[in-house]
């Protein structure tokens, strides 16, 4: 249990937990392995589950018509993914795919949901880390597309 609780401690939207709050997520974690090549979602399926990476990597890429896999990212331990069709209830936007074999720790949607509906202290805290992850995310998006757009235009 304590090394669930130090793996927690590294997600962003779990920095903000306390040591009891972090024993409260952990209770509802499973782990699971995967292959090397596996995929742990594809494109399209239900988001039922969110996924911290413990050992190996994971390949975040999508099929282009035509074209095949395209990468979007590799993601390594401690990496947080698959989040978004959880908070959101929407089909997955991208495959997952392990590379070199991978063990995650992994929280369902419904589990998550009972956490934070049962705990509204531990609910505050992360949902604020959400919005603050979110939003970097959306700035570092906005400032690429920026970045894309200014080179374009030479």
């Amino acid at each position: 249990m304590a090394d669930v609780i130090e793996l927690l401690r590294q997600a962003a939207i779990f920095k903000e937990l306390d040591d009891g709050e972090l024993a409260r997520v952990a209770e509802v974690c499973r782990m699971q392995d995967f292959v090397s090549g596996e995929y742990v979602f594809r494109e399209g399926e239900p988001g039922n589950r969110l996924f911290l990476i413990v050992e190996g990597d994971v390949r975040i890429s999508r099929t282009i018509p035509g074209s095949g896999e395209e990468a979007l990212a590799v993601l390594k331990p401690g990496s947080l993914f698959g989040e978004m069709s959880v908070f959101d209830r929407s089909e997955r936007s991208t495959d997952a795919i392990s590379n070199g074999g991978t063990k995650c720790l992994t929280i369902a949607r419904s589990d998550f949901e009972l956490l934070l509906d049962f705990n509204r202290e531990l609910a505050y805290k992360v949902l604020w880390s959400c919005v603050r992850l979110l939003s970097g995310r959306l700035r570092s998006t906005n400032d690429s597309l920026r970045s894309f757009l200014a080179m374009s235009m030479f």
